[in-house]
């Protein structure tokens, strides 16, 4: 927050980098997980801002870690929370699976 969103932004695209937080090859239109974050979620004007001013700079919708780190601030969750639910949401996924896989008998081909 001490450059400002626009520096930031600039700065570390200026790098050639990705903007961690942003896009999904899967959800170029939009991460539906972070989505359903955001829904019950108040956003700090800080993450507010870097939201739109990604956007506007790259056309980049945030993705789950975004969402995540917004959540962990929101609520003042431990600075290891993003990790952890994000490792948890996807343990939960792969168990799914596995159950879905057992139970009709056949493999499936989970879309990514």
């Amino acid at each position: 927050e001490r450059l400002g969103p626009d520096e930031a932004i600039a700065r570390w695209l200026a790098h050639d980098r990705p903007l961690p937080g942003f896009g999904h090859p899967l959800y170029p239109e939009g991460d539906p997980r972070a989505e359903g974050l955001f829904s019950g979620l108040k956003i700090d004007d800080g993450l507010s801002r870097l939201r739109k001013a990604v956007l506007a700079a790259t056309g980049l919708h945030p993705n789950i870690d975004f969402a995540l780190a917004a959540m962990t601030r929101s609520l003042r969750l431990p600075p290891d929370a993003p990790f952890r639910l994000f490792a948890l949401g996807r343990s939960i996924g792969w168990t799914a699976h596995a159950i879905e896989q057992v139970t009709s008998n056949r493999l499936i081909r989970p879309r990514a």
